[in-house]
């Protein structure tokens, strides 16, 4: 997805958590199938954000690094995670409360 898909989905859903990916990234590669079962559980709704050249929208939500995740909550922005590859249960709680 892209950034302006991003943004229609966050004015439409209550709660999504965003991975922002890059193709050419190894992590991003290993974070996948992660994701994949986070989005089985998680209440609100999973995408992967491809900002391709839309580096102004890396900076707007603060981001330095892929993966990186972003929680939205009501079509605001509600926590980052930027630390590399994130196992199930602590991408699943940030998710969920926005506990780093």
């Amino acid at each position: 997805m892209t950034v302006p898909e991003l943004e229609e989905l966050v004015e439409a859903e209550p709660a999504v958590l965003a991975e922002f990916y890059s193709r050419s990234c190894p992590a991003c590669d290993a974070q996948e199938p992660i994701l994949g079962g986070v989005a089985r559980e998680y209440e609100g709704v999973v995408a992967m954000v491809d900002p391709g050249e839309d580096f102004s929208a890396l900076s707007e939500y603060g981001i330095r690094s892929t993966p990186s995740f972003v929680r939205f909550e009501e079509g605001e922005p509600a926590g980052t995670l930027a630390d590399g590859v994130v196992g199930a249960d602590r991408l699943l709680e940030f998710a969920r409360t926005g506990a780093n």
